[in-house]
């Protein structure tokens, strides 16, 4: 029986609390241990801007964009931590047959999420690399071209921490899978209707002014790990849950 049938809501919210506190003081270090190189993080996040100045418009807006930018850079350096703690939150309701899972779990977690980061950070490259040739090259333009640094520095930011999580979309399904909540069959069954969902986050996770090439690109790898994420989880639902053809070859 999975260990959590002998906890109470009590130890659940302990349990919650101190691998909160965990995560957190992780974050709080690797956040601090980033701020002392935001302004080469800062150097790497403006890459995609190419020919544009960013600039702030007061000394509060430079420390709340460099306190941004060091919070980004904690919250990925700290990945491996704050994942390690979900994973040991939620041991207690697997079975023991199921806990085999949790390392391999984890390893696959961070390594998507670190992944899906550097995939957003090339994807900048790409959606600015139109945009920015308009501007002309550094320089040899009369014009120069200034951005506020907060508004651009807050989406790429965020457009980085949502491919992470969007790549995780593979462990999602296995577990959704694992405990019996959706099927195989199902979701094969409801391919075009997941394939339109990844879309439609794809335009969302995207917003610049091309409406096809970027949300594409984006798009193409989330279904390619939605398909990896089916085919490698046929043999997790549970034998009940399983279409006929399933149980045979399993």
């Amino acid at each position: 029986m999975p260990d959590e049938k002998r906890m109470g809501v009590l130890e659940h919210l302990d349990e919650l609390r101190s691998r909160l506190i965990i995560a957190l003081i992780a974050i709080l270090v690797t956040t601090l241990l980033a701020y002392t190189f935001s302004d080469a993080i800062l150097n790497l996040l403006r890459a995609p801007a190419g020919g544009l100045t960013l600039k702030a418009f007061s000394p509060l807006d430079g420390f709340m964009i460099r306190f941004r930018v060091a919070l980004y850079g904690g919250i990925f350096l700290a990945a491996p931590v704050w994942i390690f703690q979900l994973m040991r939150y939620i041991e207690p309701a697997l079975l023991p047959s199921e806990k085999r899972f949790l390392f391999p779990g984890t390893l696959a977690m961070v390594v998507l999420f670190l992944l899906g980061n550097v995939f957003g950070y090339l994807m900048l490259l790409n959606m600015f690399e139109p945009l920015t040739g308009m501007f002309g090259t550094p320089g040899e333009s009369p014009i120069e071209y200034f951005s506020a640094a907060d508004p651009y520095i807050s989406f790429v930011t965020y457009f980085m921490l949502a491919t992470g999580l969007g790549f995780e979309l593979p462990i999602v399904i296995f577990v959704l899978i694992k405990l019996g909540i959706v099927s195989p069959e199902a979701l094969r069954k409801r391919r075009k209707i997941a394939w339109f969902i990844i879309f439609v986050i794809a335009q969302l996770i995207t917003p610049v002014a091309d409406p096809i090439v970027a949300p594409t690109l984006v798009m193409i790898p989330m279904i390619l790990l939605f398909e990896f994420a089916l085919f490698f989880s046929r043999n997790a639902a549970p034998k009940s849950a399983r279409a006929p053809s399933e149980v045979k070859t399993a």
